[in-house]
Protein backbone atom coordinates (compact mmCIF):
# COMPACT_ATOMS: atom_id res chain seq x y z
CA UNK A 1 0.00 0.00 0.00
CA UNK A 2 1.08 3.69 -0.57
CA UNK A 3 -1.03 4.96 1.98
CA UNK A 4 -2.90 3.59 5.14
CA UNK A 5 -5.32 5.99 7.29
CA UNK A 6 -6.30 5.30 11.18
CA UNK A 7 -8.92 7.28 12.61
CA UNK A 8 -8.14 7.67 16.32
CA UNK A 9 -4.75 7.01 18.56
CA UNK A 10 -6.22 5.35 20.98
CA UNK A 11 -4.44 1.42 22.45
CA UNK A 12 -6.84 0.01 19.51
CA UNK A 13 -5.55 2.87 17.02
CA UNK A 14 -1.79 2.78 17.92
CA UNK A 15 -1.52 -1.22 17.72
CA UNK A 16 -3.21 -0.82 14.00
CA UNK A 17 -0.95 1.38 13.21
CA UNK A 18 2.22 -0.74 14.01
CA UNK A 19 0.76 -3.23 12.20
CA UNK A 20 0.10 -1.25 9.25
CA UNK A 21 4.08 -0.10 8.81
CA UNK A 22 4.56 -3.10 7.90
CA UNK A 23 2.47 -2.89 4.76
CA UNK A 24 2.40 0.63 4.02
CA UNK A 25 4.70 3.66 2.75
CA UNK A 26 2.60 6.14 4.58
CA UNK A 27 0.46 5.76 8.26
CA UNK A 28 -0.80 8.46 9.03
CA UNK A 29 -2.98 8.54 12.68
CA UNK A 30 -5.92 10.83 12.63
CA UNK A 31 -6.11 12.09 16.20
CA UNK A 32 -8.29 15.06 17.58
CA UNK A 33 -6.12 15.17 20.55
CA UNK A 34 -2.97 15.64 18.79
CA UNK A 35 0.18 14.19 20.99
CA UNK A 36 -1.29 15.67 24.10
CA UNK A 37 0.94 15.02 27.23
CA UNK A 38 2.08 11.74 28.25
CA UNK A 39 1.37 11.89 31.75
CA UNK A 40 -2.21 12.51 32.13
CA UNK A 41 -3.57 10.95 28.63
CA UNK A 42 -5.68 12.47 25.71
CA UNK A 43 -8.69 14.70 26.62
CA UNK A 44 -11.00 12.68 24.63
CA UNK A 45 -10.74 9.49 26.23
CA UNK A 46 -12.84 10.38 29.68
CA UNK A 47 -12.31 7.29 31.37
CA UNK A 48 -8.41 7.53 30.82
CA UNK A 49 -8.17 8.23 34.53
CA UNK A 50 -9.98 4.87 35.66
CA UNK A 51 -8.12 1.84 36.43
CA UNK A 52 -7.16 -0.38 32.99
CA UNK A 53 -6.12 -4.03 32.99
CA UNK A 54 -3.72 -5.40 30.64
CA UNK A 55 -4.80 -9.30 30.54
CA UNK A 56 -2.14 -11.51 29.81
CA UNK A 57 -3.18 -12.44 26.37
CA UNK A 58 -3.56 -8.33 25.21
CA UNK A 59 0.32 -8.32 27.37
CA UNK A 60 1.61 -10.85 24.74
CA UNK A 61 -0.17 -9.81 22.00
CA UNK A 62 1.59 -5.93 22.67
CA UNK A 63 4.91 -7.99 23.17
CA UNK A 64 4.76 -9.55 20.30
CA UNK A 65 4.35 -6.04 18.17
CA UNK A 66 6.95 -4.08 20.46
CA UNK A 67 9.45 -6.56 21.76
CA UNK A 68 10.93 -5.79 24.72
CA UNK A 69 7.91 -3.45 26.01
CA UNK A 70 7.15 -5.31 29.06
CA UNK A 71 10.57 -5.15 29.93
CA UNK A 72 10.74 -1.58 29.37
CA UNK A 73 7.59 -0.67 31.55
CA UNK A 74 8.76 -2.63 34.39
CA UNK A 75 12.14 -0.52 34.55
CA UNK A 76 9.88 2.26 34.21
CA UNK A 77 8.21 1.69 37.19
CA UNK A 78 5.14 -1.19 35.71
CA UNK A 79 4.44 -3.39 39.04
CA UNK A 80 4.59 -7.21 37.68
CA UNK A 81 3.36 -9.81 39.84
CA UNK A 82 2.40 -13.53 39.44
CA UNK A 83 0.68 -16.43 41.31
CA UNK A 84 0.57 -15.59 45.54
CA UNK A 85 0.68 -11.66 44.97
CA UNK A 86 -2.84 -12.29 43.00
CA UNK A 87 -6.06 -12.42 44.83
CA UNK A 88 -9.20 -13.27 43.76
CA UNK A 89 -11.92 -13.48 46.24
CA UNK A 90 -15.37 -14.56 46.29
CA UNK A 91 -17.97 -13.49 48.41
CA UNK A 92 -15.39 -12.39 50.61
CA UNK A 93 -13.04 -15.95 50.24
CA UNK A 94 -10.09 -16.33 49.13
CA UNK A 95 -9.73 -18.61 45.93
CA UNK A 96 -6.87 -20.93 45.04
CA UNK A 97 -4.03 -19.45 43.74
CA UNK A 98 -2.53 -19.98 40.14
CA UNK A 99 0.73 -19.79 39.93
CA UNK A 100 1.08 -19.59 36.13
CA UNK A 101 -1.07 -15.75 36.51
CA UNK A 102 0.72 -12.99 35.83
CA UNK A 103 -0.26 -9.40 35.55
CA UNK A 104 1.59 -5.82 35.43
CA UNK A 105 -0.11 -2.61 37.13
CA UNK A 106 0.20 0.45 35.65
CA UNK A 107 -1.95 3.06 34.44
CA UNK A 108 -3.20 3.94 31.58
CA UNK A 109 -1.15 7.50 30.26
CA UNK A 110 1.82 5.21 31.33
CA UNK A 111 1.22 2.24 28.93
CA UNK A 112 -0.18 4.63 26.37
CA UNK A 113 2.46 7.14 26.00
CA UNK A 114 4.80 4.33 25.84
CA UNK A 115 3.18 2.32 22.85
CA UNK A 116 2.54 5.46 21.18
CA UNK A 117 6.90 6.31 21.56
CA UNK A 118 7.36 3.31 19.85
CA UNK A 119 4.95 3.34 16.99
CA UNK A 120 5.86 7.17 16.12
CA UNK A 121 9.47 6.22 16.40
CA UNK A 122 8.48 4.27 12.84
CA UNK A 123 9.86 6.27 10.35
CA UNK A 124 6.75 5.87 8.41
CA UNK A 125 4.10 6.74 10.91
CA UNK A 126 3.17 10.61 11.68
CA UNK A 127 -0.06 11.43 13.61
CA UNK A 128 -2.05 14.44 12.09
CA UNK A 129 -4.65 16.37 14.42
CA UNK A 130 -7.73 16.72 13.18
CA UNK A 131 -11.60 15.33 13.90
CA UNK A 132 -12.95 13.08 11.47
CA UNK A 133 -15.47 14.87 9.59
CA UNK A 134 -16.52 11.61 7.00
CA UNK A 135 -15.25 9.18 4.93
CA UNK A 136 -14.47 9.49 1.00
CA UNK A 137 -15.74 6.63 -1.19
CA UNK A 138 -15.07 6.11 -4.86
CA UNK A 139 -16.30 3.00 -6.88
CA UNK A 140 -17.22 0.50 -4.35
CA UNK A 141 -14.09 1.10 -1.94
CA UNK A 142 -13.43 3.83 1.00
CA UNK A 143 -10.85 5.89 -0.78
CA UNK A 144 -9.51 8.46 2.71
CA UNK A 145 -11.03 10.20 4.96
CA UNK A 146 -12.76 14.05 5.53
CA UNK A 147 -11.22 15.89 8.77
CA UNK A 148 -11.43 19.30 10.64
CA UNK A 149 -7.80 19.81 11.16
CA UNK A 150 -6.28 21.04 14.35
CA UNK A 151 -9.22 18.50 16.33
CA UNK A 152 -11.58 21.82 16.78
CA UNK A 153 -15.62 20.63 17.07
CA UNK A 154 -16.39 24.30 15.64
CA UNK A 155 -13.62 23.91 12.55
CA UNK A 156 -15.84 24.96 9.07
CA UNK A 157 -12.64 24.03 7.07
CA UNK A 158 -11.74 20.42 6.46
CA UNK A 159 -9.05 18.64 4.40
CA UNK A 160 -8.95 15.16 3.16
CA UNK A 161 -6.35 12.13 2.97
CA UNK A 162 -6.80 9.48 0.40
CA UNK A 163 -5.91 6.30 1.39
CA UNK A 164 -6.03 2.81 0.44
CA UNK A 165 -6.97 1.48 3.34
CA UNK A 166 -9.09 3.23 6.63
CA UNK A 167 -9.18 2.06 10.21
CA UNK A 168 -11.82 3.07 12.00
CA UNK A 169 -10.47 3.20 15.75
CA UNK A 170 -12.75 6.05 16.84
CA UNK A 171 -13.53 4.29 19.76
CA UNK A 172 -17.81 3.17 20.82
CA UNK A 173 -18.71 6.49 19.69
CA UNK A 174 -18.05 5.61 15.95
CA UNK A 175 -20.59 6.79 13.75
CA UNK A 176 -19.31 4.11 11.33
CA UNK A 177 -22.96 3.48 10.84
CA UNK A 178 -23.45 7.38 9.60
CA UNK A 179 -20.72 7.26 7.51
CA UNK A 180 -21.77 3.95 5.62
CA UNK A 181 -25.56 5.01 5.34
CA UNK A 182 -25.14 8.50 4.34
CA UNK A 183 -22.76 6.97 1.24
CA UNK A 184 -25.70 4.33 0.28
CA UNK A 185 -24.17 1.24 2.16
CA UNK A 186 -26.13 -0.78 4.42
CA UNK A 187 -24.77 -0.02 7.96
CA UNK A 188 -23.26 -2.98 10.45
CA UNK A 189 -26.01 -4.60 13.12
CA UNK A 190 -25.50 -3.01 16.11
CA UNK A 191 -26.28 -4.88 19.84
CA UNK A 192 -26.76 -3.67 23.03
CA UNK A 193 -26.76 -4.90 26.52
CA UNK A 194 -27.56 -2.35 28.73
CA UNK A 195 -25.97 -2.60 32.10
CA UNK A 196 -25.68 0.75 33.65
CA UNK A 197 -22.87 0.94 35.37
CA UNK A 198 -20.97 3.22 37.45
CA UNK A 199 -17.39 2.91 38.60
CA UNK A 200 -14.74 5.12 40.57
CA UNK A 201 -11.15 5.24 40.71
CA UNK A 202 -8.60 6.80 43.05
CA UNK A 203 -4.88 6.39 44.03
CA UNK A 204 -3.72 5.31 47.73
CA UNK A 205 -0.40 5.66 48.84
CA UNK A 206 1.06 1.95 49.41
CA UNK A 207 3.16 0.88 52.28
CA UNK A 208 4.25 -2.36 54.09
CA UNK A 209 0.28 -3.17 54.52
CA UNK A 210 0.27 -6.06 52.34
CA UNK A 211 3.52 -7.74 52.13
CA UNK A 212 3.86 -9.81 48.84
CA UNK A 213 0.48 -8.74 47.67
CA UNK A 214 0.45 -6.64 44.37
CA UNK A 215 -3.65 -7.42 42.63
CA UNK A 216 -6.55 -8.04 44.58
CA UNK A 217 -9.84 -8.59 43.68
CA UNK A 218 -13.31 -8.78 44.72
CA UNK A 219 -16.57 -10.60 42.86
CA UNK A 220 -19.63 -11.27 44.66
CA UNK A 221 -22.46 -13.44 43.53
CA UNK A 222 -25.88 -11.26 42.19
CA UNK A 223 -27.72 -9.93 44.91
CA UNK A 224 -31.59 -10.77 44.46
CA UNK A 225 -33.29 -8.14 43.06
CA UNK A 226 -34.24 -5.20 45.61
CA UNK A 227 -31.21 -6.17 47.64
CA UNK A 228 -28.28 -4.42 47.93
CA UNK A 229 -25.05 -5.30 45.65
CA UNK A 230 -21.46 -5.28 46.81
CA UNK A 231 -19.12 -3.57 44.80
CA UNK A 232 -16.59 -5.61 42.34
CA UNK A 233 -13.53 -4.30 43.53
CA UNK A 234 -9.81 -4.09 42.01
CA UNK A 235 -6.61 -2.82 43.97
CA UNK A 236 -3.46 -3.11 42.00
CA UNK A 237 0.04 -1.45 42.56
CA UNK A 238 0.61 0.86 39.70
CA UNK A 239 3.93 2.59 39.30
CA UNK A 240 5.17 4.95 42.05
CA UNK A 241 4.74 3.53 44.85
CA UNK A 242 0.52 3.95 44.80
CA UNK A 243 -2.26 1.44 45.22
CA UNK A 244 -5.14 2.49 41.89
CA UNK A 245 -8.29 0.73 43.28
CA UNK A 246 -11.71 1.24 41.40
CA UNK A 247 -14.83 0.42 43.01
CA UNK A 248 -17.86 -0.77 40.24
CA UNK A 249 -21.62 -0.70 41.23
CA UNK A 250 -24.77 -0.80 38.97
CA UNK A 251 -27.34 1.99 39.09
CA UNK A 252 -25.76 3.42 41.59
CA UNK A 253 -25.12 8.11 41.08
CA UNK A 254 -21.61 8.19 41.10
CA UNK A 255 -20.04 9.95 44.35
CA UNK A 256 -16.88 12.09 44.50
CA UNK A 257 -16.89 12.12 47.85
CA UNK A 258 -13.56 11.23 48.92
CA UNK A 259 -14.91 9.78 52.56
CA UNK A 260 -17.63 8.05 50.97
CA UNK A 261 -15.34 6.24 48.63
CA UNK A 262 -12.94 4.88 51.71
CA UNK A 263 -15.47 3.76 52.86
CA UNK A 264 -16.85 2.10 50.12
CA UNK A 265 -13.29 0.17 49.47
CA UNK A 266 -13.56 -0.27 53.49
CA UNK A 267 -16.61 -2.32 52.84
CA UNK A 268 -15.69 -4.16 50.07
CA UNK A 269 -15.90 -8.09 50.71
CA UNK A 270 -12.25 -9.51 51.23
CA UNK A 271 -9.79 -8.25 53.99
CA UNK A 272 -7.05 -6.66 51.86
CA UNK A 273 -9.75 -3.96 51.00
CA UNK A 274 -9.71 -2.67 54.46
CA UNK A 275 -6.10 -2.37 54.58
CA UNK A 276 -6.01 -0.18 52.01
CA UNK A 277 -8.47 1.83 52.76
CA UNK A 278 -6.49 2.85 55.74
CA UNK A 279 -3.52 4.00 53.47
CA UNK A 280 -3.67 7.84 52.86
CA UNK A 281 -5.92 8.70 49.75
CA UNK A 282 -3.01 10.32 47.00
CA UNK A 283 -5.90 11.46 44.29
CA UNK A 284 -9.43 12.57 43.66
CA UNK A 285 -11.61 10.83 43.35
CA UNK A 286 -12.56 9.63 39.49
CA UNK A 287 -16.10 8.41 38.45
CA UNK A 288 -17.65 6.88 34.69
CA UNK A 289 -20.54 6.19 33.40
CA UNK A 290 -21.00 3.32 30.90
CA UNK A 291 -25.16 2.64 29.85
CA UNK A 292 -24.64 -0.35 27.88
CA UNK A 293 -22.53 -3.24 25.97
CA UNK A 294 -21.94 -2.97 22.18
CA UNK A 295 -20.86 -4.68 19.16
CA UNK A 296 -21.10 -3.86 15.89
CA UNK A 297 -21.63 -7.43 13.10
CA UNK A 298 -20.16 -7.13 9.85
CA UNK A 299 -19.58 -10.42 8.51
CA UNK A 300 -23.31 -10.36 8.00
CA UNK A 301 -23.98 -7.83 5.43
CA UNK A 302 -24.37 -8.36 1.89
CA UNK A 303 -22.48 -4.90 1.06
CA UNK A 304 -19.51 -3.48 2.05
CA UNK A 305 -16.76 -1.38 0.74
CA UNK A 306 -13.27 -2.19 0.36
CA UNK A 307 -10.85 -0.56 1.93
CA UNK A 308 -12.54 -0.51 5.34
CA UNK A 309 -11.86 -1.97 8.85
CA UNK A 310 -13.13 -1.40 12.37
CA UNK A 311 -10.97 -2.29 15.08
CA UNK A 312 -10.99 -1.88 19.23
CA UNK A 313 -14.45 -0.31 20.96
CA UNK A 314 -15.23 0.97 17.47
CA UNK A 315 -16.18 -2.92 16.70
CA UNK A 316 -17.38 -3.97 20.43
CA UNK A 317 -17.30 -2.29 23.73
CA UNK A 318 -17.42 -4.78 26.78
CA UNK A 319 -18.47 -4.18 30.38
CA UNK A 320 -15.29 -3.03 31.63
CA UNK A 321 -15.11 -4.94 34.80
CA UNK A 322 -14.02 -8.13 33.00
CA UNK A 323 -10.74 -5.56 32.07
CA UNK A 324 -11.30 -7.13 27.90
CA UNK A 325 -10.73 -3.40 25.91
CA UNK A 326 -7.33 -3.05 25.36
CA UNK A 327 -6.47 -7.07 25.25
CA UNK A 328 -9.26 -7.44 22.03
CA UNK A 329 -7.65 -4.10 20.73
CA UNK A 330 -4.37 -6.03 20.36
CA UNK A 331 -5.81 -9.17 19.36
CA UNK A 332 -7.48 -7.35 16.85
CA UNK A 333 -4.61 -6.00 15.79
CA UNK A 334 -2.95 -9.30 15.24
CA UNK A 335 -6.45 -10.30 13.24
CA UNK A 336 -5.66 -7.40 10.67
CA UNK A 337 -1.82 -8.67 10.02
CA UNK A 338 -3.31 -12.08 9.31
CA UNK A 339 -5.66 -10.67 6.94
CA UNK A 340 -2.82 -8.56 5.14
CA UNK A 341 -0.47 -11.55 4.74
CA UNK A 342 -2.73 -13.56 3.82
CA UNK A 343 -2.84 -12.29 -0.02
CA UNK A 344 -6.41 -11.04 0.05
CA UNK A 345 -7.15 -8.54 -2.23
CA UNK A 346 -7.21 -4.75 -0.97
CA UNK A 347 -10.00 -4.41 -3.64
CA UNK A 348 -12.17 -6.71 -2.22
CA UNK A 349 -14.31 -6.19 1.43
CA UNK A 350 -12.23 -7.06 3.93
CA UNK A 351 -14.48 -10.50 5.05
CA UNK A 352 -11.22 -12.32 5.63
CA UNK A 353 -10.35 -9.72 8.44
CA UNK A 354 -14.26 -9.33 10.03
CA UNK A 355 -14.61 -12.95 9.82
CA UNK A 356 -10.59 -13.60 12.22
CA UNK A 357 -11.76 -10.06 14.52
CA UNK A 358 -15.21 -11.47 15.36
CA UNK A 359 -14.10 -14.52 17.11
CA UNK A 360 -12.50 -12.79 19.47
CA UNK A 361 -15.37 -10.55 19.85
CA UNK A 362 -17.67 -13.73 20.03
CA UNK A 363 -15.41 -14.97 22.89
CA UNK A 364 -15.01 -11.78 24.82
CA UNK A 365 -18.85 -11.08 24.48
CA UNK A 366 -20.14 -14.00 25.53
CA UNK A 367 -17.54 -14.03 28.32
CA UNK A 368 -19.01 -10.97 29.73
CA UNK A 369 -23.08 -10.82 28.61
CA UNK A 370 -23.19 -14.26 30.54
CA UNK A 371 -21.99 -12.42 33.77
CA UNK A 372 -24.02 -9.74 33.57
CA UNK A 373 -27.54 -11.81 32.74
CA UNK A 374 -26.83 -13.12 35.83
CA UNK A 375 -27.54 -9.69 37.80
CA UNK A 376 -31.39 -9.13 37.81
CA UNK A 377 -31.54 -5.45 36.53
CA UNK A 378 -30.04 -6.66 33.18
CA UNK A 379 -32.93 -8.06 30.85
CA UNK A 380 -31.17 -9.62 28.07
CA UNK A 381 -31.32 -10.66 25.12
CA UNK A 382 -30.73 -14.21 26.29
CA UNK A 383 -28.14 -16.36 24.33
CA UNK A 384 -29.66 -20.01 23.39
CA UNK A 385 -29.44 -21.99 26.03
CA UNK A 386 -28.64 -19.87 28.84
CA UNK A 387 -29.89 -21.28 31.54
CA UNK A 388 -27.95 -24.65 31.58
CA UNK A 389 -24.89 -22.32 31.02
CA UNK A 390 -25.16 -20.74 33.46
CA UNK A 391 -25.57 -23.37 36.01
CA UNK A 392 -23.17 -24.86 34.81
CA UNK A 393 -20.82 -21.91 35.34
CA UNK A 394 -22.11 -21.66 38.89
CA UNK A 395 -20.73 -24.90 39.45
CA UNK A 396 -17.29 -23.89 37.80
CA UNK A 397 -16.94 -20.96 39.91
CA UNK A 398 -17.53 -22.71 42.55
CA UNK A 399 -14.86 -25.52 41.93
CA UNK A 400 -12.41 -22.79 41.33
CA UNK A 401 -12.31 -21.76 44.47
CA UNK A 402 -10.39 -25.04 45.57
CA UNK A 403 -8.97 -26.40 42.63
CA UNK A 404 -5.93 -25.15 41.34
CA UNK A 405 -6.64 -26.77 37.82
CA UNK A 406 -9.59 -25.38 37.20
CA UNK A 407 -9.35 -22.08 38.65
CA UNK A 408 -6.18 -22.60 36.25
CA UNK A 409 -8.06 -22.70 33.23
CA UNK A 410 -10.82 -20.49 34.44
CA UNK A 411 -7.85 -17.65 34.42
CA UNK A 412 -6.51 -18.39 31.15
CA UNK A 413 -9.92 -17.94 29.73
CA UNK A 414 -10.66 -14.76 31.53
CA UNK A 415 -6.93 -13.23 30.73
CA UNK A 416 -8.12 -13.97 27.26
CA UNK A 417 -5.16 -16.92 26.26
CA UNK A 418 -7.47 -19.42 25.31
CA UNK A 419 -11.13 -19.86 23.85
CA UNK A 420 -14.00 -19.65 26.43
CA UNK A 421 -14.68 -23.74 24.45
CA UNK A 422 -11.45 -24.70 26.56
CA UNK A 423 -13.94 -24.56 30.49
CA UNK A 424 -16.67 -26.65 28.54
CA UNK A 425 -14.41 -29.28 27.04
CA UNK A 426 -14.57 -33.15 28.41
CA UNK A 427 -11.56 -32.78 31.13
CA UNK A 428 -12.76 -29.39 32.39
CA UNK A 429 -16.44 -30.73 32.98
CA UNK A 430 -14.71 -33.71 34.97
CA UNK A 431 -12.53 -31.49 36.81
CA UNK A 432 -15.41 -29.71 37.79
CA UNK A 433 -17.84 -32.57 38.50
CA UNK A 434 -15.01 -34.67 40.30
CA UNK A 435 -14.40 -31.00 42.76
CA UNK A 436 -17.94 -30.77 43.65
CA UNK A 437 -18.05 -34.41 44.46
CA UNK A 438 -14.92 -33.96 46.71
CA UNK A 439 -16.84 -31.01 48.40
CA UNK A 440 -20.00 -33.05 49.01
CA UNK A 441 -18.08 -35.92 50.33
CA UNK A 442 -16.23 -33.54 52.95
CA UNK A 443 -16.88 -34.04 56.81
CA UNK A 444 -18.54 -30.77 57.97
CA UNK A 445 -16.15 -28.64 60.51
CA UNK A 446 -16.58 -29.64 63.93
CA UNK A 447 -18.96 -27.24 65.61
CA UNK A 448 -17.06 -24.35 67.56
CA UNK A 449 -16.95 -25.06 71.82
Amino acid sequence: MQRAVVLGGSIAGLMAARVLSDHADDVVIVERDGLGPADTGRPGVPQIKQLHVVLEGGRLQMERWFPGLTAELIADGAVPSEGDAIEHYFDGVLKVPVAEETTIGLTRPFLEGRIRDRVLGRDNVRLVPGLVRGLLFERGKARGVRFAPGGAEDATETETLTADLVVDATGRSSRVEHWLKDAGWQPPRLDRMRIDLRYTTALFERGDELPGVAVVQSLSAPAPAGTPQHDFGVAAEVEGGRWMVVLSAYGQPPNRDAATFVKRVRDTPGAPFAKIAGCRLDSDVETYQMADSRRRTFTGLDRFPAGLVVVGDAFASFNPIYGQGMSSAALHASCLSAFLCSGERLDEPAWGYFRRAEVVVDAAWGLSTLGDLALPHVMGPYPRGYRLTSWYVEKLVTASMTDAEVNRRYLAVAHMREHPRVLTGPSTMWAVARTLRARRRAPAPAPAS
